[in-house]
C-alpha cells in the first residue's frame, strides 16, 4: 500500500488510515464508512478543537488533557488541509479486516487522554488497523532529536579535548625556553 493524496471520502475504503497534513504534523483518523472518521482530537465545547469549521489537533489535547476518541464527519475534520490514504505501514505490519478494523475504532468512542509521546492520534490509529501503537512523526522526531543531541555532544567534545591542558612535552619545552 502507498500513499496517495485523496480528495474526498469517496476515495476511500473502509479501515483505511486518513494523513491530514496540518504544516508541521499530521492528524490521523480512520475511515469508517458513510464519510465518518474516528479520531483522537479535542473536544468539541473546549473552544480550540474547532478553529474556522477546521478542526486544530490540538493543543487542547496536549495541554489540558482533554483529548478524546470520536465520531465526525471526514469533511469537518478535513477543511482544506491535503489529505492522503496512508496505509504505508502495511508494508510492515499485517493490517486487520476493514470490520475488525472499524470495530477496535469505535470501541475507543469517548476514551479521554492524550499524550504526544506515547497516546496521540497516529498511535491510536495504528493500533486500530495493526495493534501496533507506532507513530512515525514521533519516531523521526526522536531520531532528530538524537542525531541533534549527538552533534551537540560531539562539538562539546571535540572543544573540551582541543582546549585542553598542555601535554608533558608541551610543558618540559616552555621550561626549557625560559
Amino acid at each position: 500500500m502507498s500513499c496517495e493524496q485523496i480528495y474526498s471520502h469517496r476515495d476511500l475504503e473502509v479501515g483505511d488510515l486518513v494523513e491530514f497534513k496540518r504544516g508541521l504534523y499530521s492528524h490521523w483518523a480512520v475511515y469508517i464508512g458513510g464519510g465518518e472518521v474516528v479520531h483522537l482530537a479535542g473536544e468539541e465545547d473546549d473552544g480550540l478543537a474547532n478553529v474556522g469549521g477546521r478542526h486544530v489537533f490540538t493543543v487542547s489535547g496536549t495541554t489540558f488533557n482533554k483529548a478524546l476518541v470520536r465520531i465526525d464527519l471526514f469533511d469537518d475534520v478535513a477543511g482544506l488541509d491535503k489529505v492522503y490514504r496512508n496505509n504505508t505501514k502495511d508494508k510492515r505490519w499485517s493490517p486487520f479486516s476493514a470490520p475488525e478494523i472499524v470495530r477496535r475504532a469505535l470501541s475507543k468512542l469517548g476514551r479521554v487522554g492524550y499524550n504526544l509521546i506515547f497516546s496521540n492520534c497516529e498511535h491510536f490509529v495504528s493500533w486500530c488497523r495493526y495493534d501496533m501503537e507506532r507513530s512515525d512523526q514521533v519516531d523521526s522526531f526522536k531520531t532528530g532529536f538524537l542525531v541533534g543531541l549527538a552533534a551537540v555532544a560531539t562539538t562539546a567534545l571535540v572543544g573540551f579535548l582541543g582546549g585542553r591542558s598542555k601535554t608533558k612535552e608541551e610543558k618540559e619545552k616552555e621550561e626549557e625556553s625560559y
